[in-house]
Parts: structure tokens; sequence; C-alpha cells
């Protein structure tokens, strides 16, 4: 694996290259593609993968993740995810949204109770 520092500064880099910069063959960087939604290549007019900086970046963290640090592919799309580095999957993104809607819900509820305790409070004072 090439130190961060060795990385050439180009605006794109084929799949051999960051093969190379990242220490891992090129069906190893196909597939942390499709597990890691925050690593997406364009393609050429030729269908070939051009990969940024961003890119080849993230590639060296999931590496070092993955090899380093020994965590799962779901422990380093987690890690990542915590560190704002890659967006949630859509299910959690679902959860997420779910999730808003019944803490409004709930929040609406608990201002309803506490006006009716009030409300209770109230009376009860004047019955003493």
């Amino acid at each position: 694996m090439s130190e961060e520092g060795e990385i050439p500064v180009k605006l794109y880099y084929r799949i051999g290259e960051v093969s190379d910069l990242v220490g891992v063959e090129p069906h190893v960087l196909r597939y942390w593609e499709t597990e890691f939604r925050s690593i997406r290549p364009q393609k050429s007019r030729k269908g070939q993968r051009i990969y940024s900086r961003r890119d080849v970046d993230r590639l060296l963290k999931v590496k070092d993740l993955l090899y380093t640090h020994g965590f799962t592919i779901a422990g380093a799309r987690r890690r990542l995810r915590e560190a704002g580095l890659e967006p949630p999957t859509a299910a959690e993104a679902r959860m997420t949204e779910r999730t808003r809607v019944l803490l409004g819900d709930l929040r609406r509820d608990v201002q309803s109770m506490l006006a009716e305790l009030d409300v209770l409070a109230s009376d009860a004072g004047r019955l003493l």
C-alpha cells in the first residue's frame, strides 16, 4: 500500500492505478463499491472506472479499517457513517424519518398531557 503522501496529484485515477495505490486487487475495489455507498467512481465513455482523489482516500480508509483494525464490512461502514463519510442506507434513512415522525407525535402527546395536568392542578387548587 502506498502512503497517502505518495499518491500522485491527478484529476482522476483508473482502477489499475487505484489498485496499486491502495494495495488490493481490482476485484476487491469493485466489491467495496457494492458495500460502501460513499465509493462511487464515475465511468468513462468507454465504461472504465474513473476514481477521484476522494474515492482513493476513502478506499485507503476502508482498507485501514478492514485490514489494520480488523473491522467487518458492517463495522467499517458504521465507523465511516459515524465519521460522516458514509451516507445511511435506505433502510436507515426510512427508519430515521419514521423516528422523526414518531418523536413529533410523542412530543404533541406529552404537550397535550402537560396541558391537561395544568388544568387538573388548577381545578385541584380551587377545590382546596
